[in-house]
């Protein structure tokens, strides 16, 4: 850590003299250490998609996930600390069924977001809390809307994204995502999913993953799906045909 941030980054409510907040800092760096999520967003439907690292071969196979339900037809996925991510989910969860108690409907995407992001941010003002460690990626579709896909940093941050990545190689992730298109067909926004998560997986650090998936979309009846059999098996089988192509060409080369 560089000199001008000693001191200064005991608290979450404290500036450093660049203009800094340390903690959110090393906040980013917990999302970073995280194993890859990806969201994509197509013509009817909006894909979520993760690399679960299996760190002990003990555990059943859907154990950890990072991919949660909300709302009937809004799938959230999160990079970064676990246990910080089934409590936001909580508070997610608790939003939108105040929301739809007050209101008789589901609550909008873009509302959802103000809320919990306005909750994350709230936790970078005291010392005595400190930031979550997490991206939050939120996906959506309705009649109305279309497909929705937000994501919120550490800091509380969101913005609205056609494909959106967090994670440790989120880099890669984007420089693939790049080259969607932004109007793709439900088969097509799932193989490339698929495709992504299993190029970026790095195998020397990580030996195990598991690829996991939420999509929701006209497919889904506007009903978010985790793991569906029949999507999550297009994706793996895209993926794993994607990783032997480029092994392929890394041996000719």
């Amino acid at each position: 850590m560089s000199t001008i941030g000693t001191g200064y980054d005991l608290s979450a409510s404290q500036f450093s003299p660049d203009g800094r907040v340390f903690q959110i800092d090393y906040a980013s760096k917990a999302v970073e250490k995280s194993g890859t999520v990806v969201g994509i967003r197509g013509k009817d439907a909006v894909v979520l998609a993760v690399e679960k690292v299996i760190t002990s071969k003990l555990y059943e196979p859907d154990a950890g996930g990072r991919i949660f339900t909300i709302e009937k037809n809004i799938g959230m996925a999160v990079a970064g600390l676990a246990a910080d991510g089934n409590y936001v989910a909580d508070i997610a969860r608790q939003e939108a069924a105040n929301f739809r108690q007050q209101f008789q409907h589901g609550i909008p995407l873009k509302h959802l977001c103000e809320r919990v992001s306005a909750y994350v941010h709230a936790y970078t003002l005291y010392s005595a809390v400190r930031p979550f460690g997490l991206s939050i990626i939120f996906a959506s579709w309705d009649e109305v809307e279309g497909p929705q896909l937000y994501k919120i940093e550490p800091s509380g941050s969101f913005f609205g994204y056609y494909a959106c990545a967090s994670g440790k190689a989120k880099p890669q992730a984007k420089t693939e995502m790049e080259k969607l298109k932004t109007d793709m067909k439900t088969e097509d926004l799932v193989k490339s999913a698929g495709e992504i998560i299993y190029k970026v997986h790095d195998e020397l650090k990580d030996k195990d993953f598991r690829f996991e998936m939420g999509i929701v979309g006209k497919c889904t009846d506007g009903v978010h799906l985790i793991n569906p059999t029949e999507l999550t098996e297009k994706a793996r089988s895209a993926g794993e045909a994607a990783n032997k192509e480029d092994d392929s060409d890394n041996e000719t080369h």
